[in-house]
C-alpha cells in the first residue's frame, strides 16, 4: 500500500480523510460478517455469535481508549 501524501494537507485535515476511509471500512466489513446471518446458506450456534460480538466489543473498547486522553499523573514528595 502506498500512502499518498496530499500537499499543503493539515493535521486535521488528514484525519477527517483517513478517518472517513477507514471508518467506512469498518461499516462495510461489518455488513460482510452480518451476511453469516443468513441461516439459509450458514450454520451457527449462539456461542459462536457471542464469540464474534465479544471480539469485537474488545476490541472496539481497547481502540476507543487510544482516543481518550490519559489523565496526567502528578507526583510530589
Amino acid at each position: 500500500m502506498v500512502k499518498k501524501k496530499i500537499p499543503n494537507e493539515t493535521p486535521r485535515q488528514r484525519f477527517e480523510r483517513l478517518a472517513t476511509i477507514r471508518t467506512n471500512k469498518v461499516i462495510e466489513k461489518l455488513r460482510v460478517i452480518g451476511n453469516c446471518a443468513n441461516a439459509n446458506m450458514y450454520e451457527y450456534k449462539q456461542e459462536d455469535v457471542d464469540k464474534i460480538f465479544s471480539a469485537i466489543s474488545k476490541e472496539l473498547r481497547r481502540v476507543k481508549t487510544k482516543f481518550e486522553k490519559p489523565e496526567k499523573i502528578k507526583f510530589n514528595f
